[in-house]
């Protein structure tokens, strides 16, 4: 049995890369055409002319906070699919509230397939499903990969502990698809209902998975492998068994940014990670999901050749408010963009004697007083705000894609 879903993650960067942007010039032309609101997002862009990443650079970000306006102004997608809402099979409502739509008929139209395969889910399988069902998507996304795999679903949704262990005993469920410590407590209550649960594989998202729950589950003999994904853009990364970071899904294509910019950093940098998704119908390009991570070197010794990420690292949204007035990524963004020999920065705030204080610590390759001190008139510029400024060597900052620091506390 192949240990690989397809041939396609087994293929060279090149070949990887050719098709991925080809794919993605053929969407734009048409997806432009039909969807309204990614013209006007990408007003001025020729997409003949995105034929690689550093292409790809130069097109706007779309930010989730941008989405929750357009779905405003435009109900109930913000002009970003190419069929109107009556079109699809299903619409969803994730916080914000944020609308997505959804398709069923079209096998793994959100592309968990790959990700459930690599986790060892095989057809002829019984999986139950805890992921919700109720207006957001996570419950008919991981069941349209586990079918698209032949597996059978039971359709658990969240809650009702007893009547889950239940039911997952006595169908004689093998896989268990759902949040990280649901299945642990599945298991401690069909222990307490004198029921056994042949769970024998896990699939697990939407929370971390912690050392110590994962060891819960080896103990017990179940593999527990962990993806990453959103409502918004379906599968985007995933663990195999080689457990060495997770695999960037071959729908997607991944760039990690600096934080507050599109601006992409240097492979194994920590930044904000930027994903746009290859679907016709909901073509979200370089959308910004808010989450940290980083680009492992290197390819998976499971034998897959995309990329791989670290995974979730925390939050990119990092914005606070200093003496009433919010301070953004964006704002040191521009602070750097006016002084090119800065590599690196960092805003840490703080509060001493009831006031609030700001410091940006910035990394050059020649730091000096008079470079502080340039900085020091060029934040007060932008951020409107005064604060200290403090240069030093490249490397002395670290690398956890923190660009906004706040340490004050306010219990």
């Amino acid at each position: 049995m192949s240990t690989h879903y397809d041939n396609l993650e087994t293929r060279s960067r090149d070949a990887r890369e050719a098709s991925l942007f080809e794919c993605l010039r053929s969407q734009l032309g048409a997806a432009c055409a039909a969807a309204p609101g990614l013209a006007r997002h990408l007003e001025g862009v020729e997409p003949g002319a995105v034929t690689d990443r550093a292409a790809l650079a130069k097109l706007p970000v779309l930010r989730k906070s941008a989405l929750v306006e357009m779905q405003k102004a435009e109900p109930p997608f913000g002009g970003l699919t190419t069929r109107p809402a009556a079109a699809f099979e299903h619409v969803f409502q994730s916080p914000g509230p944020i609308y997505e739509p959804g398709v069923s008929s079209v096998a793994d139209w959100w592309r968990f397939a790959r990700a459930l395969y690599a986790a060892g889910f095989r057809k002829g399988e019984i999986v139950h499903n805890s992921f919700a069902y109720h207006l957001t998507p996570a419950g008919v996304m991981l069941e349209s990969g586990a079918r698209a795999l032949g597996c059978a679903v039971l359709a658990g949704g969240v809650g009702n502990t007893e009547a889950q262990a239940t039911a997952a005993a006595d169908i004689g469920a093998s896989g268990y698809i759902g949040t990280p410590d649901f299945l642990k407590i599945m298991i401690e209550k069909a222990e307490e209902l004198g029921r056994e649960l042949k769970i024998a594989r896990a699939w697990v998202s939407g929370g971390p998975l912690f050392p110590s729950l994962r060891q819960f589950y080896t103990d017990r003999g179940i593999p527990c492998l962990q993806g990453y994904a959103t409502a918004d853009l379906g599968s985007i990364a995933y663990e195999t068994p080689a457990m060495e970071g997770m695999v960037v899904d071959e729908g997607v294509i991944v760039e990690i940014v600096r934080p507050g910019t599109g601006d992409p950093v240097p492979e194994g940098e920590v930044g904000e990670v930027l994903v746009t998704a290859l679907n016709p119908d909901y073509p979200l390009i370089r959308f910004a999901t808010g989450d940290l991570s980083a680009v492992l070197p290197g390819i998976s010794p499971c034998g897959r050749t995309n990329m791989r990420i670290k995974g979730w690292m925390g939050r990119a949204d990092q914005t606070t408010k200093v003496k009433g007035m919010f301070v953004r990524p964006e704002q040191v963004a521009e602070i750097l963009a006016r002084h090119p020999e800065i590599a690196k920065a960092r805003l840490s705030v703080t509060r001493e004697a009831d006031q609030d204080r700001m410091t940006l610590a910035i990394e050059a390759a020649e730091p000096s007083a008079d470079l502080a001190a340039r900085v020091r008139e060029t934040m007060q510029a932008v951020l409107k705000l005064k604060g200290e400024v403090e240069a030093d060597l490249p490397g002395s900052l670290p690398n956890d894609g923190k660009v906004i620091d706040d340490l004050r506390k306010f219990d």
